[in-house]
């Protein structure tokens, strides 16, 4: 895990994270001791030392600055697909833990509707929004950072902005897997990408791109089509990869909707994984476990990005004058299964 603090040349005291990692319980157990919350008594004696041998000091002013706290944060999410289905069980639970409750609004992409969901959620007072960046509403988001607002973004980044992040390692991860189709002797290798306006998209196809360089493959632009996320959009990028005069003999999924898109167009038209074509998919979901072969795939560390934004999230709002955004970038695990297969 990487994580930096946006903030130099100031030494950085002590925090509720630190107090919740040396005392080994959770960050909410912390919170709810601080605000006088019945807890275990092994957990608050715990806590006791480890704020004492940390030097704690909640700061008093920053603690009453926030007296109308409604206990909800917002949720903005593009669509409840696999992977932000997850995200939304498992932040849930996350953050239930803290004694606070999930408000989710999904926009389906769009821009307007996303902008709806922030005026809904600033109307319904939340204490800080999660989101899937989207720039097309940079102003909006920026409003509520200087109301006070506490932003987390994750998946997808909107740089410029004032918020806290917690991504995954989208470039060395597409660069690992795309590597891998490298080493089993694959230099024809197609990719589905994403939406190029999104940052997770940029950084997967900059990773399968960087692969190649390092090993010495000319960057085919044929082999680059966009597939924008969705299932209908990977069945149409694998059939136009598969329809030129040198066809791709691997093909490396942005995500795991246009994987499910690229699996049904190849078995329409008789093409087997990996017999006639290696597949490999950024995310691991639960049918690739299931599809004869296995896929290959980048598996996102989905708990560990929700408990990470939980603990943000309660710094944040116990200790509003913490100053610094955090941008932290977790490791991602390569699950090799059937569907590559060594070409000579």
């Amino acid at each position: 895990m990487q994580q930096t603090d946006q903030t130099a040349g100031r030494k950085r005291g002590a925090t509720i994270v630190d107090v919740a990692k040396v005392a080994n319980v959770a960050v909410g157990t912390v919170s709810r001791y601080l605000n006088g919350q019945t807890i275990r008594r092994s957990n608050r004696e715990q806590i006791e030392r480890a704020i004492q041998d940390l030097g704690y000091r909640r700061n008093a002013a920053a603690a009453s600055i926030r007296t109308d706290l409604t206990h909800m944060i917002g949720f903005l999410v593009p669509t409840f697909d696999e992977f932000h289905a997850r995200m939304l069980e498992h932040l849930a639970h996350s953050v239930r833990q803290t004694g606070r409750a999930l408000l989710t609004y999904c926009h389906g992409g769009d821009p307007r509707v996303v902008a709806e969901a922030l005026d809904f959620f600033a109307a319904q007072r939340v204490d800080a929004l999660v989101m899937d960046g989207t720039a097309e509403v940079y102003d909006r988001v920026d409003d509520l950072i200087h109301h006070d607002i506490p932003i987390i973004f994750y998946n997808n980044d909107v740089r410029g902005l004032a918020a806290d992040r917690v991504m995954v390692e989208n470039h060395r991860a597409s660069h690992r897997i795309v590597s891998h189709l490298i080493d089993l002797g694959h230099s024809r290798i197609g990719i589905l990408t994403g939406d190029p306006r999104n940052s997770s998209g940029i950084e997967r196809l900059e990773g399968y791109e960087q692969a190649l360089r390092d090993r010495g493959i000319a960057i085919d632009p044929t082999l680059a089509v966009r597939g924008n996320w969705r299932m209908d959009g990977g069945y149409q990028a694998t059939k136009r990869l598969m329809s030129l005069e040198n066809p791709p003999t691997a093909i490396f999924s942005a995500n795991y909707g246009m994987a499910i898109g690229a699996l049904s167009w190849l078995k329409e038209n008789g093409r087997h994984v990996p017999e006639d074509i290696s597949l490999a998919s950024f995310d691991d979901v639960a049918i690739f476990r299931l599809y004869e072969a296995g896929i290959t795939a980048v598996a996102q560390p989905v708990a560990s990005v929700a408990e990470t934004i939980t603990d943000i999230l309660v710094e944040r709002l116990t200790e509003p004058s913490g100053g610094a955004t955090r941008s932290v970038v977790l490791e991602c695990d390569i699950i090799l299964r059937g569907s590559t297969r060594r070409i000579t």
